[in-house]
């Protein structure tokens, strides 16, 4: 099992990895704020040739249910411009999140447009890596926040070629019981392709998307490690930077 962390010197995503103690790293190829294209990365041989395992996160402005076509189309875009550049640097997924509609507006048009991405995208030849889809912590009107709307989103795109991350701060916040959520996923989805394990710094089903480290939270880290142990899948720490290297040596201790 993987243990690996959320590298915020992109610069050096390899290099700051090991120092945490990390055997896998997740990166942005870019300002997750902004739709600009991922260009060459100055270590992209580094990265390829590494031991250590590499997953890229995407922009956080995706919204790829988006029934709004200003940010809907920017979306399709950038997926597939960063799931080429994650290719590049020899990256083993994708994650996107499952975005959401504006309140009032049918969350069915939204899953939707989530078959379309990808049907869209087979035509070309599909994604030069796999397109892995987070669970999200708050909105009524989100793509993934409770795992029946998890399941509705996998009717529609479970044929392609997608995997899921499961984010246990997202899950907690999204008001989804984490004793029992590997196996609800699963039976929506059929897979955990990544673990997000982040604790949480509110109280459950509060919406909202506030991580804190392992043992410094509002979720019991023993939940956490259960979590892990159950899914059985990679994990990429997203705590607070200055207690992540303390996370992945907990992690890895309490884990055996």
């Amino acid at each position: 099992m993987r243990i690996g962390a959320h590298v915020r010197q992109d610069d050096d995503p390899i290099g700051c990895g090991e120092r945490v103690g990390a055997d896998l790293v997740q990166l942005f190829l870019g300002d997750p704020q902004q739709w600009t294209k991922p260009g060459p990365h100055p270590r992209e041989e580094q990265i390829r040739d590494s031991d250590v395992a590499v997953v890229v996160h995407s922009p956080y402005v995706i919204n790829v249910a988006s029934t709004n076509n200003r940010l809907r189309m920017p979306s399709r875009k950038a997926v597939a411009e960063h799931a080429e550049a994650a290719a590049r640097i020899g990256a083993f997924g994708l994650v996107v999140h499952g975005g959401h509609v504006r309140s009032g507006e049918e969350v069915a048009a939204g899953v939707e447009n989530w078959r379309k991405l990808f049907e869209r995208q087979e035509d070309k030849g599909g994604f030069a890596v796999p397109v892995l889809i987070e669970n999200t912590a708050g909105g009524e009107f989100a793509m993934a926040r409770h795992v029946d709307a998890i399941a509705r989103l996998w009717d529609a795109v479970g044929d392609y070629d997608v995997g899921f991350c499961l984010d246990t701060c997202h899950a907690w916040a999204g008001g989804e019981d984490l004793v029992d959520v590997v196996e609800r996923v699963r039976a929506a989805t059929g897979r955990i392709d990544l673990v997000h394990l982040n604790n949480s710094r509110d109280g459950f089903g509060s919406g909202r998307d506030r991580h804190a480290n392992i043992a410094a939270g509002t979720i019991d880290p023993g939940l956490l490690v259960a979590v892990c142990r159950a899914a059985d899948a990679p994990i990429v720490l997203e705590t607070p930077a200055e207690g992540i290297a303390e996370d992945v040596a907990y992690l890895r201790e309490l884990l055996g």
